[in-house]
């Protein structure tokens, strides 16, 4: 899990892959009929599954971050809600 300490720490968040990226082998479990069909038609199965796994990570990254801020949402919104948005008599639409 991302916390705002490792990001301090100058970590990158797992969605983002580094230059420099290790790769390192891990084993899955993949239903047969999928892995038969992809291997049928050349799909490369590790950058498939990276692909599917860097978009997971990074939809848990944003739930973390979107449950990190919640308060702060919350409040924005209910300002907002309240005073309405900033510069809003200027805006020309």
């Amino acid at each position: 899990m991302i916390s705002a300490r490792s990001l301090q720490a100058g970590e990158p968040p797992l969605s983002q892959p580094s230059r420099k990226a290790t790769r390192k082998p891990t084993n899955v479990s993949l239903p047969a009929d999928l892995l038969d069909r992809a291997k049928q038609l050349d799909v490369n199965i590790s950058r498939a599954s990276e692909r599917g796994l860097r978009e997971e990570v990074r939809e848990a990254e944003a739930r973390v971050w979107a449950a990190q801020h919640a308060g702060f949402i919350a409040e924005l919104n209910a300002r907002i809600e309240h005073d309405g948005l900033p510069l809003d008599e200027h805006r020309m639409f």
